[in-house]
């Protein structure tokens, strides 16, 4: 089973997708009728931002197991838990996703897309051209420290809610109840809708 991707070489979210997510695709076959609905949040303050957030969306769709089924409106953010004006704003969106993937190999795609685009971890809070979080998987709730569902800090921060809440009014954290009662709960200060701007479905 190869990889359908088409893309140019100069396209950094041409990347390989692993064996171990497209053994877990073959296996999980005879599942595709019945797949989950998984929520990822994705953030970018460096470089063309809106551009890799376009190309994060992109890359998920190319991913066996994966379809994007909705991509909310822009949010331009400003950096969380740093000295105001120390970074570039972000820009966040949220897509949803039904996925045919087990989180676990869900979160190793949710990587690789990272590393395409340059992700460097080098300082908590610090700035990065990509930020792919699983925000949501199911109803599924796990406090494995390699992937926490729901993501711990999710009902807190409304560059999360506010755009997971354009594309599902009626959604639920699980744990926390409705996004639009957590979202009522939170300061939208720094949380600003850019209807200037567009991510578009993958074809």
């Amino acid at each position: 089973m190869s990889a359908p991707f088409t893309k140019g070489p100069s396209d950094p979210t041409v990347q390989p997708v692993p064996a171990s997510v497209i053994e877990q695709v073959d296996a999980a076959d005879t599942t595709l009728s019945n797949p989950k609905r998984a929520v990822v949040a994705l953030g970018a303050n460096l470089g063309n931002r809106l551009e890799t957030l376009q190309g994060a969306i992109d890359a998920l769709e190319d991913t066996p197991g994966v379809r994007v089924k909705e991509v909310s409106p822009v949010y331009e953010t400003e950096p969380w838990g740093v000295d105001p004006d120390s970074q570039p704003s972000y820009f966040n969106a949220v897509v949803i996703l039904k996925t045919t993937l087990p989180p676990s190999s869900l979160l190793e795609r949710a990587h690789a897309v990272e590393e395409a685009f340059h992700r460097v971890r080098d300082e908590r809070w610090g700035p990065r051209t990509l930020d792919v979080d699983i925000v949501a998987y199911a109803e599924v709730v796990s406090d494995d420290p390699q992937l926490t569902l729901p993501h711990p800090r999710a009902h807190e921060r409304a560059f999360v809610l506010a755009p997971w809440h354009d594309v599902d009014p009626e959604a639920q954290l699980p744990g926390h109840g409705a996004i639009a009662d957590l979202l009522d709960a939170v300061t939208r200060e720094g949380v600003a809708s850019r209807a200037d701007l567009e991510l578009r479905l993958p074809e």
